[in-house]
């Protein structure tokens, strides 16, 4: 049994993106040489998610029209009051309280087989990064345990 830890480069190019990364966790696997065992993918941001589903342009639509439904970016937040929040800023702090809101409803990690050297996926599975706040360089974080 071997424990593989790796760290995947991201850049998103808008502020709420499915970007599909199942091609590169299955490279990255193959690096490693893991046939057998599970990997898990965990986003290191509190705003992005990482989910299992379909790329199918119309759905990956749908799917960003309903997420801006449960937490609108045009909404007030008490997150985005910088006048008196005194918590968590960095320089550059945006308004991002919809972002995080919105992750609420989603899970930073999923846990996947690995059968054969590659994710054990459904016909129209793929794994996404889904970025939540704005365009900018993000980090998947995967631990993969097998053999």
């Amino acid at each position: 049994m071997h424990i593989k830890n790796h760290t995947i480069d991201i850049q998103s190019s808008e502020g709420l993106e499915f970007i599909d990364v199942t091609d590169k966790i299955n490279e990255t696997i193959t690096q490693h040489g893991l046939k057998d065992g599970v990997v898990n993918i965990q986003s290191l941001h509190t705003t992005m998610a990482v989910l299992i589903n379909e790329n199918e342009p119309l759905l990956i639509k749908d799917m960003k029209a309903m997420l801006e439904r449960l937490a609108p970016s045009t909404t007030e937040y008490h997150h985005d009051n910088f006048a008196i929040r005194t918590v968590n800023m960095c320089d550059g702090e945006c308004d991002n309280g919809h972002s995080h809101c919105k992750a609420v409803h989603l899970s930073p990690a999923q846990l996947v087989n690995i059968v054969d050297g590659k994710l054990q996926l459904g016909t129209w599975q793929r794994v996404f990064a889904l970025e939540l706040d704005r365009a900018r360089p993000r980090k998947l974080a995967l631990q993969m345990i097998g053999v």
